[in-house]
């Protein structure tokens, strides 16, 4: 089962969108739910975006440096 991965509501008013600053995780790895994937910034915060679920970190769709929406897909797991 592939399971994609989206940009959540960052909770900060008017807040639509991030910058991808790092991949904490590569493609074939193993992840547990809660694990750190990413690390993103907006004007006002650095924070990481914690994995949804347990699986295995299948394909990356947000490159460093990318500006995501909320709700983008960033990556999918294979469950």
């Amino acid at each position: 089962m592939i399971i994609d991965v989206v940009l959540p509501d960052l909770g900060e008013d008017s807040t639509a969108e991030a910058t991808l600053s790092e991949w904490l995780a590569a493609v074939g790895s193993p992840l547990e739910e809660g694990d750190d994937l990413l690390e993103l910034t907006t004007d006002k915060a650095a924070f990481c975006l914690p994995c949804p679920q347990a699986g295995i970190l299948h394909e990356i769709l947000a490159k460093e440096g990318d500006t995501i929406a909320v709700g983008d897909v960033v990556c999918r797991l294979k469950a």
